[in-house]
């Protein structure tokens, strides 16, 4: 799969595409990730890509003409999509993430910056994406969650694939609680159940951990799961 950042700043992405499980993906050809910058993309001689709002207001916003030159530079997969970092846009989510892992060959993001990029963007995005209710200083932030949130989906990344439906949000619930050795530390003890090799009493554990750790912390996903589960539940 094809990824394209188009960014004012690509060395920020140096270290984050060298590290980890995105890094050997990137080795093993799982993906390519290529990043343009609009600035090379300028006409005048301070190659300048932002300008004052029409209509007077804060701050400086990114001009058209360079970003739409850098998106028409890049190569054009048969399934793309063309996603704008903003903060308008709707909340990233891990169905989002599989939608794109599995149907797309090319994800092109664009990393915003200033007061945002000229509404005439719009016209060649295919879709507005968020990382939350909060504004950061960048685009780049979201894009490199974006990216790492996709990559480790593709065929390869991960080497227990089957781990990933265990995830947080996969079956709609968060993901139960985790422990390695020591058994016992500064007297917090690992839950008896798994230590008793008794699987099936552990998949119930597991279960009802996440039925309770759903319903505590994220009560609007638990409304949904069980909206999913009456619906789903057999006459």
């Amino acid at each position: 799969m094809r990824f394209d950042l188009i960014s004012l700043f690509p060395d920020f992405f140096i270290s984050p595409l060298q590290s980890g499980l995105i890094g050997k993906a990137l080795e093993r050809d799982i993906a390519q990730v290529h990043i343009t910058n609009p600035r090379d993309f300028t006409t005048d001689k301070h190659h300048k890509v932002d300008d004052e709002p029409y209509g007077g207001g804060v701050g400086m916003v990114m001009k058209i003409d360079p970003i739409i030159a850098a998106l028409e530079s890049l190569p054009q997969q048969p399934r793309r999509e063309v996603v704008l970092m903003t903060p308008q846009g709707e909340p990233m989510a891990q169905s989002m993430f599989w939608q794109w892992a599995t149907n797309l060959d090319q994800l092109i993001v664009i990393c915003g910056h200033y007061e945002g990029i000229d509404e005439r963007i719009l016209n060649v995005v295919t879709r507005e994406v968020s990382l939350g209710d909060f504004v950061l200083t960048c685009g780049e932030i979201p894009a490199l969650a974006l990216l790492n949130g996709v990559m480790r989906l593709l065929p390869g990344t991960v080497a227990k694939r089957d781990s990933l439906h265990y995830d947080s949000f996969e079956a709609g619930l968060l993901d139960y609680p985790h422990y390695t050795r020591p058994a016992e530390f500064r007297g917090w003890a690992v839950p008896d159940v798994l230590r008793s090799g008794n699987h099936a009493a552990i998949d119930q554990w597991r279960r009802q951990q996440q039925i309770e750790r759903t319903r505590e912390r994220r009560p609007d996903l638990y409304e949904r799961w069980q909206q999913q589960e009456w619906e789903n539940k057999p006459e």
